[in-house]
């Protein structure tokens, strides 16, 4: 049988238990760590496991538990950070004061390339594009791989729910917005990994989800 032109590995980290997620183009091996948040030792043991080359660090927002250690990461490898939106600025210049509160080393930077509804991301042969998804965060962004079906979804959607929206620049009415236009339209069939817990499958969730079910937003 022949290679999927994608793989995918989880690594959840930090305390909040964190879906760090490893992607690479099973052609060339070149990879992308998205969101790595923290636990470097456990994020470079699933690299070597792998045996990819890392070639740039991809990111869907800008919390703690998503960004805090994707600078240091990226100068040990070498790579560039790509993502979120410009609009989670916010969020990366308090990456420090906020990991003395959650006891997360937090390290400040500026991303080498903000990202932008309709960009794409290459990872190897791969093309991933690019979707703006507020609500969670005012800069939230999504990846989506269509041959692979496969889409990363930071925390807008999870297995039975959605992101929180009470952090500064949240909006719940904006998050699930964000999963009807955004999401939605990318196909029953594609699975999903989330930021937090198992992944899932978009029609999965439109049938039981208890946020934004199909049920559950005909009754709104």
């Amino acid at each position: 049988m022949s290679q999927p032109p994608l793989r995918a590995v989880i690594v959840p980290v930090t305390p909040l238990q964190q879906n760090c997620s490893i992607i690479w183009c099973t052609a060339t091996m070149k990879a992308a760590v998205i969101d790595p948040g923290g636990d470097l030792p456990r994020i470079r043991a699933a690299i070597a496991q792998a045996g990819v080359t890392v070639e740039k660090i991809l990111l869907t927002h800008g919390h703690i538990d998503h960004a805090g250690e994707a600078k240091p990461l990226a100068d040990e490898l070498g790579v560039a950070i790509e993502g979120p939106h410009e609009e989670d600025r916010f969020w990366l210049a308090r990456l420090d004061d906020d990991g003395r509160s959650y006891g997360i080393r937090g390290v400040v930077f500026e991303p080498d390339r903000w990202l932008v509804e309709g960009d794409t991301v290459m990872i190897g042969d791969l093309t991933l594009d690019v979707y703006e998804t507020p609500g969670h965060t005012r800069g939230h962004v999504i990846f989506h791989h269509p041959p692979s079906k496969l889409a990363l979804v930071g925390d807008v959607l999870f297995q039975g729910s959605v992101g929180r929206s009470d952090f500064p620049g949240g909006d719940h009415d904006q998050l699930v917005r964000s999963v009807v236009e955004k999401l939605w339209p990318l196909g029953d069939d594609t699975a999903f990994i989330p930021g937090h817990g198992p992944a899932s499958t978009f029609a999965h969730e439109r049938a039981g989800n208890a946020f934004v079910g199909d049920a559950v937003l005909a009754g709104r």
